[in-house]
């Protein structure tokens, strides 16, 4: 079903601009948000690039607004936009826990807000938000990212409740490590003599050598724009290798305890 009406917010690097660019190239109009168009950056191929800032209420109303005064409608809305920093919970600040929340979760939730009135008007619409592996499992020093994504899960399943009467199906899309994506949204936090150093050295060079090892960003990208092309999307897009799958799956099948245990050990 070509031809739609998309929007990436957060579509400048990572999984946001290949999501835009295969949804460009399955036939879908689509624009590309994130506040580094605003300075000229180039938008992804075969997409047309809106100045968007998902912290700021009036910068998502006038990007939304935009494209119904240009097309008449808005079909699929796709949040894409996510910081994060890896530190240990202890030492990390409140300020800094804020600010990943008022990205990843409160800016999914403005762009939803602008863009649900005319998906209901226009008697459907698809939703599509961005959680993680770690929406559904925590990991050392990732754990404020991950409280975001759990987040978005509880989001993404109410508003797909509250919704489905009005045509609006919602895809909450779970990828695994990918490569990619822009360090500036990628930081770190450990203080000075911190007794979690070692600990978080080992921790975030695992991290960082599974992400430099994961899916290309691409096979994400391809995956949503099947989804977007679907009558009836899934409710849950799972992108992962299948190790990761089957951490997944230990999450669900083990003691809390165990799979603790195992968590800690692995990224020792």
């Amino acid at each position: 079903m070509p031809g739609k009406i998309a929007l990436v917010a957060g579509a400048s690097s990572g999984l946001g601009r290949a999501v835009a660019e295969c949804l460009a190239a399955a036939g879908h109009r689509v624009y590309a948000g994130a506040r580094s168009f605003a300075q000229g950056k180039e938008p992804p191929k075969g997409c047309q690039a809106l100045a968007l800032d998902v912290t700021d209420d009036n910068s998502v109303r006038a990007a939304v607004g935009e494209i119904i005064s240009r097309e008449g409608r808005i079909d699929v809305l796709v949040c894409c936009a996510a910081t994060f920093t890896m530190a240990p919970l202890e030492e990390l600040p409140a300020e800094t826990l804020a600010d990943m929340m008022n990205v990843n979760l409160l800016g999914d939730a403005r762009c939803v807000q602008a863009a649900l009135p005319r998906m209901r008007t226009q008697g459907g619409g698809h939703i599509v938000l961005f959680s993680s592996l770690n929406g559904l499992f925590s990991i050392p020093f990732q754990g404020a990212y991950s409280a975001t994504k759990h987040a978005i899960e509880a989001y993404s399943q109410a508003l797909s409740q509250e919704t489905r009467r009005f045509g609006i199906r919602v895809t909450v899309v779970e990828p695994g490590d990918c490569r990619g994506g822009s360090q500036r949204y990628r930081l770190t936090h450990i203080e000075e003599n911190s007794p979690y150093g070692e600990a978080f050295r080992a921790g975030t060079q695992k991290i960082h050598h599974d992400e430099s090892h994961g899916l290309p960003p691409e096979r994400v990208g391809r995956a949503v724009a099947r989804a977007v092309g679907k009558k009836r999307p899934p409710a849950r897009l799972v992108v992962a290798s299948l190790e990761q799958r089957f951490g997944a799956w230990l999450h669900i099948l083990l003691p809390r305890g165990l799979f603790n245990r195992i968590m800690e050990a692995y990224y020792r």
